[in-house]
């Protein structure tokens, strides 16, 4: 029983909030203490939370492998006849696993269970006893609504749950972390003061994600340009900019919010928000990397992208010289990779020491991470090969500009987490060089009235 609660606890701690929420903290520890908890939900957390383990049990077994009996306890429990709630968390925490070890084919046939038994059930509105059961049910809802944007991408398949919901977002953290598990159904109605809505920010920024994915994709199988360009840009980009506006003060972040959330052992959860934030506002902003060099310096869209790489930098080490704060889950790899490319931008491009001296540091330390990363998640070996890959295509070129150009290889570089890019030229793309061509139209031409 030890063991087992320092798991669980690590799992709390490393895992719940940034990769998925769906449980009450301290009333699931308590059912740990009576053991009242399925098998199936206990061996998937510990086949996720084990490679954070200093205990003796584990003396000696790589960090990376050392979860995989669990995984295959849980999958053996696994009864998919079982349309009930606990079926769809033992779907996350697996679909996770499967993540987190590159396996994205295996991560979406499960998050599609998961979401397919959440809709069959209509959990958000399925009959509860307690406040507390009713706002893991909506948490869950919203989770699989948030896997569901970057695993149906990674894959190329439709997304199964619904883009418009009626769903209430899930509730101010600190208030859900305090809450009496006895509260009783009628209490449900009753507000919560809203200090910390960490979730629910996460939750508006994936909406955004979701265009921002499409619209990126648009971009390469329609050649949008000009007027239409343009168009989606200036609504995205405005729609990063309000949710930004519409935060509380609270949440802006400083470094006074940061450790604010981080006294409460809320910083993991805080950084994630950010990071998505920031992560969502390079994706967007990055296909314009590729104009003319001579006039990124005046480019919103590009300076925009470099904006929101270094400070997705800045934030990850904050988080990693606070005690506790520490992002170690692993899409922060992938996340950090596409912001090692803007910073191999600059040292291609910029003529400012200055920059190619911080771009160099920034680069040396998102490699210290990433091998810290490594250690813990396998998933990590291809985020590091699609980094190399990228390099790659930037050592054959004659014209470096054309690295940044975004085609189908490089949509697939920014969003699908593919991890076989090495042995897949950028050449083999047919309509690379139209791509190519087509990116050299600046978008500020449409500002200044002429070509650049």
């Amino acid at each position: 029983m030890p063991l087992r609660l320092e798991l669980v606890n690590l799992y709390f701690d490393y895992i719940h909030g940034q990769f998925h929420s769906m449980y009450h903290r301290p009333s699931f520890v308590d059912q740990v203490q009576q053991d009242r908890v399925p098998d199936i939900i206990l061996f998937a957390i510990i086949a996720l939370s084990s490679r954070f383990s200093d205990h003796d049990h584990f003396a000696g077994t790589d960090p990376r492998v050392r979860g995989e009996r669990y995984r295959e306890a849980g999958e053996l429990l696994l009864n998919m006849r079982a349309i009930v709630p606990t079926t769809i968390q033992a779907c996350v925490l697996l679909g996770a696993y499967a993540a987190a070890s590159g396996d994205t084919g295996v991560e979406n046939l499960y998050y599609s269970m998961a979401g397919r038994i959440c809709l069959v059930l209509d959990l958000p509105n399925r009959p509860v006893e307690t406040l507390v059961e009713r706002e893991v049910n909506i948490r869950t809802w919203w989770t699989l609504c948030m896997v569901d944007v970057w695993s149906s991408t990674a894959v190329r398949l439709p997304r199964i749950m619904p883009v418009d919901s009626d769903v209430p977002l899930p509730m101010d953290e600190i208030a859900f972390s305090l809450m009496d598990t006895d509260i009783i159904r009628t209490d449900i109605g009753h507000p919560v003061t809203i200090e910390a809505p960490l979730l629910a920010e996460m939750i508006k920024l994936n909406r955004i994600l979701a265009r921002i994915i499409d619209f990126n994709c648009q971009c390469v199988s329609n050649h949008l340009e000009g007027a239409a360009l343009e168009m989606r840009m200036c609504t995205l980009a405005r729609e990063l900019d309000e949710w930004l506006e519409n935060l509380p003060p609270q949440l802006h972040d400083t470094p006074e919010n940061f450790q604010y959330f981080a006294s409460r052992g809320l910083g993991r959860i805080f950084v994630a928000v950010y990071l998505g934030y920031y992560h969502y506002g390079q994706l967007l902003n990055y296909q314009f990397l590729s104009c003319a060099p001579e006039a990124t310096s005046s480019n919103p869209y590009t300076e925009a992208c470099k904006f929101h790489a270094a400070q997705l930098c800045s934030l990850v080490y904050r988080s990693f010289s606070t005690p506790g704060s520490e992002v170690l889950y692993s899409a922060v790899s992938h996340i950090l990779v596409i912001a090692s490319t803007v910073q191999i931008h600059t040292l291609l491009f910029s003529g400012d020491d200055i920059q190619i001296r911080i771009s160099k540091s920034r680069l040396e330390r998102n490699f210290e991470i990433l091998l810290r990363l490594r250690t813990y998640w396998p998933s990590v070996d291809g985020a590091m090969s699609r980094l190399r890959a990228f390099h790659q295509t930037c050592l054959r070129s004659k014209d470096k500009e054309t690295s940044f150009v975004l085609d189908r290889w490089q949509l697939k570089f920014l969003v699908q987490f593919a991890p076989d890019m090495e042995s897949e030229p950028r050449d083999n793309d047919p309509e690379y060089e139209a791509l190519l061509a087509l990116s050299k139209r600046s978008p500020l031409a449409i500002y200044t009235g002429m070509a650049l």
